[in-house]
């Protein structure tokens, strides 16, 4: 796809999108090369997610996550995506406060470009929510299984599976969708449940292990190409292995070496035959000085 081809998402068509029915296409993108393949394949949203603790820096969850390490991907990720919509997710405690979410909401925006953020909650963050949107700050938030707050899950569990416990994620949502957000995401959530809940809404909702009845779908490209393969989420499909790939890409470049045939001369430079004499002369001049 040629430079200027695409044109970006805007918020109005991601908002619209709950009218006209458009199946909306998120994925978690962590770097400029998984931006760019993104863009290429035409997905309409690159989620900068602080997942990236886990798949890029090896944290066992995303608690580790910080604002500059977040604000360097998100940086990446726009480099690799121009015509995409960046959404930034914000990290762990990055937004415990309206102060401290006004401005790392801000760094996202001005050093990294995006064009919108994410923080996670519903009702107990509405306030937060508010004063982003009131800002002029784009916002959407994720609830369900909200990995911020997993110690008091006890771990990845399923959330909404009790009456009771759907209707805490709908009142969630409908915080959310009152504080002025565009958009929110459901993870791990019975579909049934997400299913009935977004049609509840007027905002858009994308789901992660939450069933084909949201608005739209996230994975994180890291798993569904098969990069991260440390585990496997049951709501991950699979779509390529590049890890078996670049692994046996990998082995064949040791053998070679190894073996000594690479580099071979198709993959070398070469002098002019007349340059190496003189400078063999001068080599073995030198020998004897």
């Amino acid at each position: 796809m040629a430079a200027g081809e695409r044109k970006k998402r805007t918020i109005t068509e991601i908002r619209d999108s709950k009218r006209t029915g458009e199946k909306m296409v998120y994925t978690s993108v962590l770097d400029y090369t998984s931006a760019k393949w993104a863009e290429a394949a035409g997905v309409d949203v690159c989620v900068v997610g602080d997942s990236l603790a886990m798949t890029c820096h090896g944290h066992p969850n995303t608690i580790p996550a910080t604002m500059d390490m977040m604000v360097l991907h998100s940086q990446a990720v726009r480099r690799g995506a121009p015509n995409t919509f960046v959404l930034g997710c914000m990290p762990y405690q990055s937004y415990n406060t309206v102060e401290r979410a006004l401005t790392n909401a801000a760094r996202f925006m001005q050093e990294a470009l995006c064009d919108a953020v994410k923080p996670q909650g519903g009702r107990s963050q509405a306030h937060i929510l508010k004063a982003l949107v009131d800002a002029g700050i784009p916002t959407a938030s994720h609830i369900g299984l909200t990995p911020h707050t997993i110690a008091m899950f006890g771990g990845f569990k399923i959330q909404g599976r009790t009456a009771e416990g759907a209707m805490k994620i709908l009142e969630d949502a409908l915080a959310i969708q009152d504080a002025g957000c565009f958009m929110l995401e459901f993870e791990a959530v019975p579909a049934k449940i997400a299913r009935l809940i977004s049609e509840q809404l007027e905002i858009p909702t994308i789901g992660i292990g939450a069933g084909v009845g949201t608005d739209g779908q996230i994975l994180l490209s890291y798993d569904l190409l098969g990069v991260f393969t440390d585990f496997k989420p049951k709501f991950t499909k699979r779509y390529a292995n590049l890890t078996e790939v670049a692994v046996n890409g990998l082995k064949a470049y040791v053998k070679e070496v190894k073996e000594g045939s690479f580099p071979d001369d198709d993959h070398s430079y070469g002098v002019d035959d007349k340059e190496y004499e003189k400078f063999l002369g001068m080599v073995q001049k030198r020998r004897h000085v």
